[in-house]
Parts: C-alpha cells; sequence; structure tokens
C-alpha cells in the first residue's frame, strides 16, 4: 500500500513536471523572440549612430542577444523532443544548453549595464571630437551621414551648443563655404542654409546633441540589459525544472532495474 502510494505520487510529479516544461517551453520561445526582437532592432534602428560612439560594447551587447536568441529557438525545440522522449541523455543535453544561454544573456545584460554608467563620460570626451574632427573629412563618410542623422532626428546643433562647430576643419575649410554650422543644422534644409545660425534658422536645443543621444542610448541599453537578464533568469528556472525531471527519470530506471 505505502510503496503504490510512493510509486503513484511520484509519476505524479513526473507528469507535472513534464506538463510545466511544455508551459516554460512556449515562454522560453517568447522570451527567446524577444531577445532576438530587441538585438536586431538595436542593429538595424541604432547603427547610424554607432560609429559616434568610441567603443563597440553597445553593437556587442546587440549581437550576444541576437546569438542567444537564435539559440533559444534550436534549443526550445530540442527542450519539447526531450520531454516528450524521456530521455535523460536529451534531458542533459538540454540543461547544458540552458546553462550555456543563461550565461550568454547575463553576458549580454551584465556588459548593458556596465556600458550604461560609462556612457555619459564616453560622450563627453568623444562625441565633439569625432564631429568637430571628422565630420566631411575624406574616408569619414559614415561618420558624417550618422552626424546630419543624429542632429536631424533630435534636432539638434553641435555637441553641446553651435558654437563647438566654429572650432571644426570643415567649417575652418573651403568647401564649407562660409557655412558657420552644417545645413544639417537647419530647420529646412536647403544649400548654404548653415551660413546663417540664427535660432529661427537652426536647431538650439539646451545641452546640444550629447543630451539627446546619451537619453536615447541609456534607454535602449535599459531595454537590453532588462530584456537579457529577464530572459535569463526565466532560463535558470528552467534549468532547475529540468534538473528534477532528469532526477525523478533516474529514480524510475533504478526502481525497474531494482524490480528486475
Amino acid at each position: 500500500m505505502t510503496a503504490g502510494y510512493k510509486e503513484d505520487k511520484e509519476d505524479w510529479q513526473a507528469v507535472c513536471l513534464k506538463y510545466l516544461l511544455f508551459v516554460f517551453n512556449f515562454l522560453f520561445w517568447m522570451g527567446g523572440a524577444a531577445v532576438l526582437g530587441v538585438g536586431v532592432w538595436t542593429l538595424v534602428e541604432k547603427s547610424d549612430y554607432l560609429s559616434l560612439l568610441a567603443s563597440s560594447t553597445f553593437a556587442v551587447s546587440a549581437y550576444i542577444l541576437i546569438l542567444a536568441g537564435s539559440l533559444v529557438v534550436v534549443t526550445g525545440f530540442l527542450g519539447c523532443c526531450a520531454v516528450i522522449r524521456e530521455q535523460r541523455s536529451c534531458l542533459s543535453t538540454y540543461f547544458l544548453c540552458l546553462l550555456l544561454i543563461f550565461l550568454i544573456e547575463l553576458v549580454a545584460g551584465v556588459l548593458a549595464y556596465v556600458y550604461y554608467q560609462k556612457l555619459s563620460e564616453e560622450l563627453k570626451h568623444h562625441l565633439n571630437q569625432t564631429m568637430t574632427e571628422n565630420y566631411a573629412q575624406p574616408g569619414k563618410e559614415a561618420i558624417t551621414l550618422a552626424v546630419d542623422k543624429l542632429q536631424q532626428d533630435f534636432k539638434c546643433c553641435g555637441s553641446n551648443n553651435s558654437h563647438d562647430w566654429l572650432m571644426s576643419v570643415y567649417i575652418s575649410s573651403k568647401p564649407a563655404e562660409s557655412r558657420v554650422v552644417p545645413d544639417s543644422c537647419c530647420k529646412t534644409i536647403i544649400p548654404l542654409c548653415g551660413k546663417r545660425d540664427h535660432p529661427s534658422n537652426i536647431y538650439k536645443v539646451e545641452g546640444g546633441c550629447i543630451t539627446k543621444l546619451e537619453q536615447f542610448l541609456a534607454d535602449h541599453l535599459l531595454i537590453i540589459g532588462a530584456v537579457g537578464i529577464g530572459v535569463a533568469c526565466l532560463q535558470l528556472a528552467g534549468a532547475v525544472l529540468t534538473a528534477c525531471f532528469i532526477y525523478l527519470l533516474y529514480k524510475e530506471e533504478e526502481e525497474d532495474l531494482g524490480t528486475l
């Protein structure tokens, strides 16, 4: 009676864990899609500004999320097969994959958080130099396009203010044709509109483009970090469930061998 009760209890636990793992795999796939989506969205939508950053940490965090999201899709399928077949070897592989992806996403989240702390200092030391020394210079087309897009998208002019452009290599050169700011500073862009720096003609934003870009990147770094760490915690819960299921299968195999 006691042995039968114990066996029924273990069967009930195995069934519950099995269905819990199916539910987890569904959530796992959704989390993986979110991770992959955030990674791709970050690179596609924000790639224009990557050339203005001194370090590649922002891009690396996004690439790590894309890698982790792709692995989740494959691992989720493996997890369903492993649960259905109830094979300890498949479940053990699934468990190791969960731990690997957990570490990858945790790294992405931590990188995003660390870079978030350093973002303000990096922009203050690097952005003004990049804009004044590289804008409209040979071989720096990517930076020129990024600066023009930055000033138009955020309706700003100059790193700190429009006067920063007076110290730039471009404004001091003949191709500038007496401009005091690039044409991308203008509210309405027409050829040579950068000759007038009156507030009615160009964008005058307190804090300049540094403030706007810093807030923009900080918001997206928080999203990267939150998604990476959030899904990593979900996977850790899945790893615990998988380990419990493997243990129950092991006990069942031991009991089956004991009855022979």
